[in-house]
């Protein structure tokens, strides 16, 4: 089953608007970058800039006060697909939201390359894909089909640290 787009939108003359506008422009809001709490140890960035691409560490989603938010659980038990779609979704607007503190503006991004989604989920689970559209919609969404357009790998995994639900990373080319 292949579910529709979560928030389905025309993607004509974007072009002609910046990513972050697109983003008012669909109704949603970036958070601030993710706050990490005190007693939280982690000896790698959330956004690696290499010259011209920036590689991303597996996010989860985190709220309006850059607090880490989860979801946590399995998907399929303790959250529904429809649930973790709009998760995943959510899990973008936080990548997008490091991505832009670490690089200035999301306009420096010149192609999303690729997208890999790790979901907690019991063996017989086999939605993961559909999951992970949330995430990959949002991307076509803010920047077209021909930056946003990327690869991607959904998996399931039997757990996650801090028992999140899903974790998603990816990897973007940037302007210099």
């Amino acid at each position: 089953m292949i579910s529709p787009r979560l928030n389905p939108s025309p993607t004509k003359g974007l072009e002609m608007t910046t990513p972050e506008k697109r983003i008012t422009e669909l109704g949603l809001t970036l958070p601030p970058p993710i706050v990490l709490p005190p007693t939280l140890r982690l000896p790698f960035a959330f956004v690696n800039v290499r010259g011209d691409r920036a590689l991303i560490s597996g996010h989860p989603k985190h709220d309006a006060d850059g607090a880490i938010a989860g979801p946590y659980g399995k998907v399929g038990v303790d959250l529904s697909v429809e649930d973790a779609q709009i998760a995943a979704r959510d899990i973008g607007l936080s990548v997008l939201a490091n991505l832009k503190a670490e690089i200035g503006e999301l306009s420096r991004v010149t192609g999303w390359l690729r997208v890999f989604g790790m979901v907690n989920a019991n063996p017989d689970f086999d939605q993961h894909h559909v999951v992970i559209h949330g995430f990959s919609d949002l991307i076509l969404d803010v920047f077209g089909p021909d930056i946003g357009r990327h690869a991607r790998s959904a998996i399931g995994v039997s757990g996650l640290p801090m028992n999140f639900a899903m974790e998603i990373e990816g990897e973007v080319l940037i302007k210099p």
